[in-house]
């Protein structure tokens, strides 16, 4: 199980608590979150969520005094901008206008969703960010019920926020989400890329617990950016990226990835291949994939053929015992029914043993699977429990890392549902 900090880290900007130019700062909010000094007051780029607010608050007041006249949500993911009903509370507590609320027009069907799938929403973000305190299912969903405040104003395509010495324009910048949107400070030649460019990871696509997030239009975004001739550049989560050449050669960089990984994956579908087939078969060139922005820290490029391949398939794997299966409880005891299930533990330790750890859960699945927690079956439940503890030292994503540890931490209680996450 990660702990807290380790949490805490994978959503921190590396930039908190730093000034980057005369009048901009970036707080310590979840990811990069940006403040800038404008003709009409402070531009607020992402409000945080309750947790951060104070410290971001403080931290900005102790910079400047000047009234916050905008917020500006870079996507609708929950968290991100969580806290806006703390900055509104903030400026009435100093008799100032409330600030406007800017966001991408998709933000608003996006908050809709969530409110629909609140529960949902809880349970996938309890599994992915996984707690030392493993806090109770009941606080995520009054989190997630808490999140969504809607924008006053929303755009397209395009938006100037800020006319004067220093303007603010809005790009839309669909990317990991479809209201993304990155802003752009032309005077000052800076760039912030908001979840389009997220740092030193490969964009994160095809997340396992994610909606779909179409690599050729991610790909678009950063040619797009990348023609703004930016002299400095602001990730979601990393450092600050400084000289237009710089600039220009990873986002393009990124950008040619995601369009080799589409012509790759296009071509094992045309002949035939299925997704596990076309995972076995793929490798990815150094040249392409070893570069300092490309790490697989979050995202990977596993996880993006994987979306590829949804882009152009259905569910069907492709295997006609999945077509129209028996209920999973039935199908694990007549699969338990028919083999020795000792053997089979015996088997899986072995591979274990052996450091083969991956084929160790595909064995071990056969016994793990059944339902109930007694005997044998309890046995393969906390054998596959301890198999995906050791799963999760060794894959790249912290994703993956974080669902083999809430996989475990349900497993050695008996269980493999999300129906029993408490």
């Amino acid at each position: 199980m990660p702990s807290s900090s380790s949490q805490d880290a994978v959503l921190q900007g590396a930039l908190a608590g730093s000034q980057i130019g005369e009048g901009i700062w970036i707080l310590p909010g979840q990811g990069n979150a940006l403040a800038a000094r404008t003709d009409d007051g402070l531009v607020l780029i992402d409000a945080g969520n309750q947790n951060v607010q104070p410290g971001m608050q403080a931290y900005l007041r102790a910079k400047t005094q000047d009234r916050l006249a905008a917020i500006v949500y870079t996507h609708g993911h929950q968290q991100y901008n969580a806290a806006v009903p703390l900055w509104l509370e903030h400026n009435a507590s100093r008799y100032e206008e409330p600030p406007r609320l800017i966001a991408h027009e998709n933000v608003l069907p996006r908050y809709r969703r969530y409110r629909e799938t609140g529960e949902l929403q809880a349970r996938a973000w309890k599994v992915q960010f996984p707690s030392r305190d493993e806090r109770p299912l009941a606080d995520y969903v009054s989190d997630v019920a808490g999140d969504n405040h809607d924008p006053s104003e929303t755009f397209s395509d395009r938006m100037s926020v800020i006319q004067g010495s220093r303007p603010v324009e809005l790009l839309w910048a669909p990317s990991e989400t479809d209201d993304c949107l990155a802003a752009w400070f032309p005077e000052d030649g800076l760039l912030y890329g908001g979840p389009a460019v997220q740092g030193d990871t490969i964009p994160n696509i095809g997340t396992p617990l994610r909606t779909q997030r179409f690599t050729i239009r991610w790909a678009d975004t950063l040619d797009r950016l990348a023609a703004l001739g930016a002299e400095k550049l602001v990730t979601e989560f990393g450092p600050m990226v400084e000289g237009a050449a710089t600039i220009h050669e990873r986002l393009r960089g990124m950008a040619e990835a995601l369009r080799w990984l589409r012509t790759e994956v296009v071509s094992r579908m045309n002949r035939g291949m299925s997704e596990r087939e076309i995972l076995a078969d793929m490798t990815y060139p150094d040249d392409i994939f070893k570069k300092p922005w490309m790490t697989p820290s979050y995202g990977s490029p596993e996880y993006i053929a994987r979306d590829l391949f949804r882009e152009e398939n259905g569910w069907w794997d492709r295997n006609p015992t999945h077509l129209h299966p028996a209920g999973p409880a039935h199908a694990a005891l007549a699969i338990l029914s028919a083999i020795d299930p000792e053997k089979i533990l015996a088997r899986a330790r072995e591979l274990q043993a052996e450091g083969e750890i991956q084929l160790a859960l595909h064995v071990i699945d056969l016994v793990a699977l059944a339902p109930g927690n007694d005997g044998v079956v309890g046995d393969a439940k906390a054998l596959k429990s301890k198999l995906c503890s050791q799963r999760a030292r060794e894959v790249d994503p912290y994703v993956s890392k974080a669902l083999f540890w809430s996989s475990a931490a349900l497993l050695r209680r008996g269980s493999d549902s999300w129906q029993d996450l408490s």
